[in-house]
C-alpha cells in the first residue's frame, strides 16, 4: 500500500473519502479463524471486550492484551458463531496474536492464520452504499455487522466496518479473487469522483476522528485505560489477560491518559514531540500527529498527565519553536460511521 497513488496525492484522496468515496487495499491486515466447542468462550476469557454483547452476524472491536495491561494487538471480530469466530488483527501484530492464542488454547478449539487465504478493500464515503448497489450487492447492513455476498460469483465477506470516519464498508474477497473486486471498484467509483487512497490518507483520516493506531496511541507500553479505550474493557467479565491490572488502573485513574490537541498556530504536531503546560513544565508527549486537511491546521493525539483538561492550552515542541495548542474534545469532525 502506497502513501498515495499517483494523479492525485493525500489531500485529494482524503477529500474524496469525506466527500464522495475512497477505496484502500489494505490485504496487508491480518486475518485469522478460531473454531471450535468453546471459542467464543475462550475469546472471551482472552480479549478484553465482551463478545457476549453482540450476537452471530455482528463485529466487535476489542484488543488482547498482556497480563500487564499492554496492548498486544487491537482487532475487529467477527461472529459467525459461537463455535466459529473471525479475526481481523494489524498486520505487524498478527503472528503474535495467533502465537498467544495457539498457546492458551485448549483441545478441541482450532487457530489458523488466513492471512494469505483474504484480502481486505475498504470502501469509504458517503457514496460507498451507490458504489456496492453498482456492483449489484445489497449494502443494507447495520455499523459493526457483515454478511456473506458474491460479486460477479466470487463470494466475499461484506462488513460494515472502516477507519476512516465514513460511511462505508470493508469487504474481504478471496485472495485470488481480490484483482477482479478491484478492478470492478475502480471502475465504479471514477466516474463518481472517487478515489484509489493510499496510507497518507488512512493516516489523516484516522487522526481527525481520534482512532488509535497500533505503535502509536496503543503498545506494549500503553493499556486500555490510558489509550482512553475503557469502552471496550467488558468490565463485568470475571477475567480476562490483563484483567486485574487494567482494573487496578481504572480505580486508581491512569498515570497519563489519551487526549486531542488542535493547534492555535500554524504549527503541525508530529509524533514523539514533547507538550508542556504554560509553566514550561513537561506534561506529555505526541502519538499521533498531522496537518488536518478538514480543518486546515494541525491535529493531534498526545499521551498527557492526568491533570490536564478539555480546554486546557498547552505548548508543543515542534522542532525547537513552541507551538500553542488546545485540549479538545475527539473527534475532529462529525463521525459518519452510522
Amino acid at each position: 500500500m502506497p502513501i498515495e497513488y499517483p494523479g492525485a496525492g493525500v489531500l485529494a484522496e482524503h477529500a474524496a473519502v469525506r466527500e464522495s468515496v475512497g477505496i484502500f487495499d489494505v490485504s496487508h491486515l491480518g486475518k485469522a479463524s478460531v473454531t471450535g466447542e468453546g471459542a467464543l468462550e475462550f475469546l472471551n476469557a482472552s480479549f478484553t471486550n465482551d463478545l457476549e454483547r453482540i450476537t452471530d452476524g455482528m463485529a466487535q472491536y476489542t484488543m488482547l492484551c498482556t497480563p500487564e495491561g499492554g496492548v498486544i494487538d487491537d482487532l475487529i471480530v467477527y461472529r459467525n458463531s459461537a463455535q466459529d469466530l473471525f479475526l481481523v488483527p494489524n498486520a505487524s501484530n498478527t503472528a503474535a496474536v495467533v502465537d498467544v492464542l495457539q498457546k492458551r488454547a485448549p483441545a478441541g478449539i482450532e487457530i489458523t492464520n488466513l492471512h494469505e487465504e483474504y484480502a481486505v478493500i475498504a470502501v469509504q464515503g458517503p457514496l460507498s452504499s451507490q458504489v456496492l448497489t453498482a456492483l449489484g450487492i445489497k449494502s443494507e447492513i447495520d455499523y459493526m455487522s457483515f454478511s456473506h455476498v458474491s460479486i460477479g460469483g466470487k463470494e466475499l465477506i461484506l462488513c460494515r466496518t472502516g477507519y476512516t470516519g465514513e460511511f462505508g464498508y470493508e469487504l474481504l474477497p478471496q485472495w485470488n479473487d481480490a484483482p477482479a473486486v478491484w478492478d470492478a471498484l475502480v471502475e465504479i467509483i471514477t466516474p463518481l469522483g472517487g478515489q484509489v487512497c493510499g496510507l497518507g490518507a488512512r493516516d489523516t483520516l484516522r487522526t481527525e476522528m481520534g482512532y488509535p493506531l497500533h505503535g502509536h496511541e496503543l503498545s506494549l507500553e500503553i493499556s486500555p485505560v490510558e489509550a482512553g479505550a475503557p469502552w471496550a474493557v467488558g468490565w463485568k467479565k470475571e477475567s480476562f489477560i490483563g484483567s486485574a491490572v487494567l482494573r487496578e488502573q481504572k480505580l486508581a485513574g491512569p498515570s497519563r491518559i489519551l487526549h486531542a490537541l488542535s493547534s492555535l498556530d500554524r504549527g503541525i504536531p508530529r509524533a514523539h514531540m514533547s507538550v508542556k503546560n504554560a509553566a514550561g513544565e513537561n506534561i506529555g508527549e505526541v502519538t499521533s500527529g498531522t496537518f488536518s486537511p478538514t480543518l486546515k491546521k494541525g491535529v493531534a493525539l498526545a499521551l498527557l498527565d492526568p491533570s490536564v483538561s478539555v480546554g486546557d492550552q498547552v505548548v508543543i515542541d515542534v522542532r525547537g519553536r513552541q507551538s500553542l495548542a488546545q485540549v479538545v474534545k475527539a473527534p475532529f469532525v462529525p463521525s459518519h460511521v452510522r
